[in-house]
């Protein structure tokens, strides 16, 4: 599967709680601050092409040029995280990628025959999707658009890390 070149943004673990994370990756490597998000709304969510309800929190971060999500969901229900880790494993479960036109990528995606794993929208209008790269990569590759909201919120996280003290390793916000 080709789509272009593609450049990580950001760096996704999966964990076990993201609030624990963020404190101790804050403390072991330096990164943060990070912001937590519970419970993240969607309004739309396909998952292997099925609609499906995925309860997840992530605390995003700054590490460098990358940024850093440390993400969990609640419950079993089948998802892209329960397709890679059990609840209690810890480990790289995706690296997202800026793209022009997530829909244009996409139907790339699908023309070359390849299953789209999560195709869904927040209800703040960010619209995402993850591709099953674990044969290729051993993690799945997310994509989405660089504009508005999440644009936004890319800055203001590389911004509050800028001359970070370590103070205050994890501030929760609500979207």
């Amino acid at each position: 599967m080709f789509f272009g070149t593609l450049k990580p943004v950001q760096i996704a673990y999966h964990v076990p709680d993201p609030e624990h994370a963020a404190r101790d990756f804050a403390s072991s490597f330096g990164w943060g601050p990070f912001f937590l998000f519970e419970h993240i709304a969607l309004s739309r969510c396909l998952y292997r092409g099925a609609p499906a309800a995925f309860d997840h929190s992530s605390a995003y971060g700054q590490a460098g040029d990358l940024m850093i999500e440390l993400i969990t969901q609640h419950g079993e229900a089948p998802s892209v995280l329960r397709d890679l880790y059990a609840r209690d494993e810890v480990g790289v479960h995706h690296v997202a990628h800026f793209v022009t036109n997530l829909r244009d990528t996409l139907d790339q995606v699908r023309a070359a025959g390849e299953e789209i794993a999560l195709d869904a929208c927040t209800t703040t209008g960010t619209c995402f999707a993850m591709l099953d790269t674990t044969r290729q990569l051993g993690h799945m590759v997310e994509l989405y658009e660089p504009a508005g909201d999440l644009l936004k919120f890319y800055r203001y996280v590389r911004r509050a890390a800028q001359g970070w003290d370590g103070a205050e390793p994890l501030r929760r916000l609500r979207l």
